[in-house]
């Protein structure tokens, strides 16, 4: 038996990346679920990769016709042309005729002709991939569970010992259970299907492979007009790339001066505020002096529409269509009940090692939250954090503060510690004027400038002020004047 190196390709990328390579030759493999999890679309794919590489693929069906199998698989753009379906489902006449038949009692396969039909159909193809589809059918045809065990388990093995690897379909329920299988197979792919907030959320966990390590937890999947896609959940030590430690600069001199030069690439830094008070305009701003050195930006907006940004954009001049046009800057659309957070990452992922980002937005935080369903948003945001940091990639968060004015409070979610950077933007009432201000309240790798300054964004863009040296009371929102003679611009 072949326990090698060599994989078997389930014909999902993000399965075969949470399997290591995908699954073990000449082994046996129970993928379960529920009624509409994807089992049979899973156990097609697995198929049609072997079809790809030129691969003997036999389908047994239990339960459905071929007929019915292949109208199915084609409505989900899978074309079943190159494999073999050996159908054993009941026909009409098995009612009709009230017929009934014991199969894979091997110990008299003579008298048994759905065995019979097996072992032909076996020998003409010597398939190296068959799938089961559903195996619990036979615990209904088998006289008691000691029978079931002993018919499945030789059948396994029967298959498994003529070079196949075998996937076998399970739909257990309370009072029909598949716990035996779970023991005699060599490894088990869970499928669930969860509804959230309105919205269906399927998930795959792989909890058993034996002779090989996985990546472990729930992984998000979807079914597609495509099939089945699988979206691994994101292991940041997996990943990960030199590059040069180097300071980035907003290209607003007064900011740098602040930031004593700028952000650190590879860091991840929080631009936090309320709504309105400039967050995305100074994140771009950062995007905008990167293009100038030829890097890729991309803004994820899940509060905002793409015309939104670039109309607010233009009417300051920053000429952030342009960079788009010339592909140095994507701002992508995010719905966030749309996507789960595998998705989500994967889509980041994708801009990194395929495209070359430099520098990723997450505009804003309470949006990406909504993609977290009930789970934890620290946890997921520390794994796309840390991954990007390792990729040296850097990080721009936009975290909205629910108060216009009154007591400062950095951010509301208690994410402050992921971020190596926090740049503060306020408003402030002076002298019955709403007006803005920033400042730095942290900078892990270097110093920064502890003062605060008069921000405004105008038609000539980003322009920060002199430091308010005059005021105090600042971070209460209703700062008041030290001496008249200091006052700052009017």
């Amino acid at each position: 038996m072949n326990t090698g190196s060599l994989r078997r390709p389930t014909g999902l990328a993000g399965l075969d990346e949470v399997l290591h390579g995908g699954l073990i030759p000449e082994r046996a493999y129970l993928v379960r679920g529920g009624p509409g999890t994807g089992k049979t679309t899973l156990g097609l794919h697995f198929l049609l990769a072997g079809v790809a590489n030129g691969e003997a693929a036999l389908l047994i069906t239990l339960e459905s016709a071929e007929a019915q199998i292949r109208q199915d698989a084609a409505s989900q753009g899978l074309d079943l042309t190159g494999v073999r379906v050996l159908d054993l489902s009941p026909t009409h006449e098995f009612f009709v005729e009230n017929q009934s038949y014991d199969i894979f009692s091997l110990a008299d396969v003579e008298r048994d002709p759905t065995t019979q039909r097996i072992i032909q159909m076996v020998d003409e193809l010597s398939p190296v991939r068959v799938f089961v589809d559903a195996v619990t059918t036979l615990r209904y045809l088998a006289s008691d569970n000691f029978q079931f065990r002993k018919q499945a388990l030789s059948f396994v093995r029967y298959l498994v010992d003529h070079g196949a690897t075998v996937l076998l379909s399970s739909e257990p329920t309370a009072s029909v259970p598949d716990d035996d299988l779970r023991f005699m197979t060599d490894g088990i792919i869970d499928l669930e299907i969860s509804p959230v907030h309105g919205v269906v959320r399927r998930t795959l966990s792989v909890i058993k492979f034996r002779g090989s390590d996985f990546e472990g937890g729930a992984h998000s999947m979807r079914l597609t007009a495509g099939g089945m896609e699988v979206y691994p959940r994101l292991v940041p030590g997996s990943h990960e790339q030199p590059f040069v430690n180097e300071l980035i600069p907003s290209g607003v001199a007064e900011l740098d001066e602040m930031l004593h030069g700028g952000i650190e690439r590879g860091t991840i830094t929080i631009l936090s505020g309320p709504s309105g008070v400039g967050k995305t305009t100074l994140g771009i701003q950062f995007m905008k002096e990167a293009a100038a050195r030829g890097e890729r930006s991309v803004v994820y907006a899940f509060e905002e529409q793409l015309d939104t940004i670039l109309h607010r954009c233009e009417s300051i001049g920053m000429s952030v269509r342009e960079m788009v046009d010339t592909g140095a800057l994507s701002i992508v659309e995010v719905e966030p009940l749309r996507f789960s957070p595998g998705e989500f990452a994967l889509m980041v992922r994708r801009e990194v090692e395929e495209r070359g980002v430099q520098i990723v937005m997450i505009d804003g935080i309470a949006g990406y939250e909504l993609t977290m369903a009930g789970d934890n948003l620290v946890t997921h945001l520390h794994a796309l954090g840390r991954y990007l940091k390792n990729m040296g990639v850097t990080i721009l968060l936009a975290n909205e503060v629910k108060s216009i004015t009154g007591e400062f409070q950095a951010t509301e979610t208690g994410i402050s510690y992921l971020c190596d950077n926090l740049i503060f933007l306020r408003y402030l009432e002076v002298r019955g004027e709403l007006r803005k201000a920033i400042g730095v309240l942290k900078k892990r790798l270097g110093d920064f400038d502890k003062t605060l300054r008069q921000i405004e964004i105008t038609c000539d863009g980003v322009e920060v002020g002199a430091p308010l040296t005059g005021l105090r009371g600042v971070l209460t929102g209703t700062p008041e004047w030290i001496d008249e003679s200091t006052r700052g611009p009017q």
